[in-house]
């Protein structure tokens, strides 16, 4: 009788435990991925930072000289820095491909962008001795050297840039790039005959470097970008009679480089427009 009891228990224990797995679990299903980061789609954005120069170019230019008869060369020394202060801000578009390695995507876009900058700098206009050229120059004669004005100052009151760009997804959310394309700025000059006169002119040119940008949260990123840039050329914009129609031997002209360097910070939303949405699979 024992025996069969004990039987009869053990039965009973077997067929609940089978049939308790045979029930609906009400586990919790597991957690989505999060989203990966979209670079993908147009943005805009702010930046600030810094420009200084490696050289400021040279600048000539040969006037009539109504003190001394012929023609007097004025001449700005070259070497002499200029920086300051700029900020801005930038519009683009990137489009992102599939990785093309393990973790590594690549990325592709075009960005414009528009600084105001107080990059100043330069010597002051002051007293030199300047080639003049008379007017019954021969060989043999040669020239003569007369006093003038030498040296002048440099603003850069706006500048900005059209670039593409092509960057690598090292993480989904950490974008390394590198970036190139046109440079236009307002070049301004003043100095020469007298120590008065004033040159400005929209010279272009190139710019190239690169940068790191962080998808800090969606829709968001904060960016570090390296720039050298170099323009030239624009002719003149003079206050002074003497500067008009110089045939490109101006304050601004096509031998009168103006060089750069730009580091600057910024963010950008990313407005993600047609991307596709991000679909957590079970």
């Amino acid at each position: 009788m024992k025996k069969l009891l004990l039987t009869s228990a053990a039965l009973a224990v077997l067929t609940g435990s089978a049939f308790a797995a045979d029930l609906p679990t009400k586990k919790a299903p597991p957690a989505p991925p999060a989203p990966a980061p979209v670079w993908t789609g147009f943005y805009a954005g702010v930046n600030l930072g810094g420009g200084w120069n490696t050289n400021t170019g040279r600048s000539s230019i040969w006037y009539p000289d109504a003190i001394n008869g012929g023609n007097t060369l004025w001449t700005q020394n070259s070497g002499n820095g200029f920086g300051g202060v700029l900020g801005g801000a930038q519009v683009g578009y990137n489009y992102q491909f599939k990785n093309i390695v393990s973790g590594v995507g690549a990325v592709v876009g075009a960005e414009a962008d528009f600084q105001g900058t107080n990059m100043v700098g330069g010597a002051a206009p002051k007293a030199a001795g300047l080639v003049n050229i008379p007017a019954n120059y021969a060989p043999a004669t040669g020239y003569q050297t007369v006093i003038g004005y030498q040296n002048a100052q440099k603003a850069v009151p706006w500048f900005g840039t059209v670039r593409g760009r092509l960057g690598l997804t090292i993480w989904p959310s950490l974008l390394v790039y590198g970036t190139g394309g046109f440079a236009y700025a307002d070049v301004s000059r003043n100095g020469g005959l007298l120590g008065f006169n004033n040159g400005s002119a929209t010279q272009t040119g190139w710019t190239a470097g690169g940068g790191v940008e962080w998808m800090f949260m969606p829709n968001w990123s904060a960016k570090a970008e390296y720039l050298y840039t170099d323009v030239s050329g624009g002719g003149n914009n003079n206050n002074n009679w003497l500067y008009q129609n110089n045939l490109g031997l101006g304050l601004n002209s096509v031998n009168n480089h103006t060089r750069w360097n730009t580091v600057r910070a910024g963010v950008n939303y990313h407005f993600n427009w047609g991307a596709a949405p991000v679909v957590a699979k079970y």
